[in-house]
C-alpha cells in the first residue's frame, strides 16, 4: 500500500509563485524516484517533471526554467517550485513515486496521489 498526499495548491496571478509539497508513505522503501503530473481541464495527464533518488532531474519541456523540483529522501518528500506562473499552468498536480521494472530496465511511476488544485489568473 501506497499514499501519497500532496499539499500546497491555491489560487495565484500570473506571474506568481506556488511551491507544492508531496509526502509519501507505505511501502516506498524501495523506491526509485518520485514526480510531479499535472491534468489540464480537456487534456490527459501530463509529466511536470521527476527526480531519481540521487537527484537527476528530468523536466517537460514547457517547465524547464520555471518549475523546480527538489526532495527530500529522509522525509519521503518531494517538492515542486513554480516560479513565473501562467494561465496555461492550470490544473490539478499530482505527485508519483517511481519504482524499477525490472523487464524493460526503467524506473517507472506506479502510484499517484489525488492532487492539489493550482489555479492561475491574469
Amino acid at each position: 500500500q501506497v499514499r501519497l498526499v500532496e499539499s500546497g495548491g491555491g489560487s495565484v496571478q500570473a506571474g506568481g509563485s506556488l511551491k507544492l509539497s508531496c509526502v509519501a508513505s507505505g511501502n516506498i522503501f524501495n523506491r526509485c524516484g518520485m514526480g510531479w503530473y499535472r491534468q489540464i481541464p480537456g487534456k490527459g495527464r501530463e509529466l511536470v517533471g521527476w527526480t531519481t533518488n540521487v537527484g537527476e532531474k528530468t523536466y517537460a519541456d514547457s517547465m524547464k526554467g520555471r518549475f523546480t523540483i527538489s526532495q527530500k529522501i529522509s522525509q519521503d518528500t518531494v517538492y515542486l517550485q513554480m516560479d513565473s506562473l501562467k494561465e496555461d499552468d492550470t490544473g490539478l498536480y499530482s505527485c508519483a513515486v517511481y519504482f524499477w521494472d525490472s523487464q524493460i530496465r526503467q524506473c517507472l511511476p506506479n502510484y499517484w496521489g489525488q492532487g492539489t488544485q493550482v489555479t492561475v489568473s491574469l
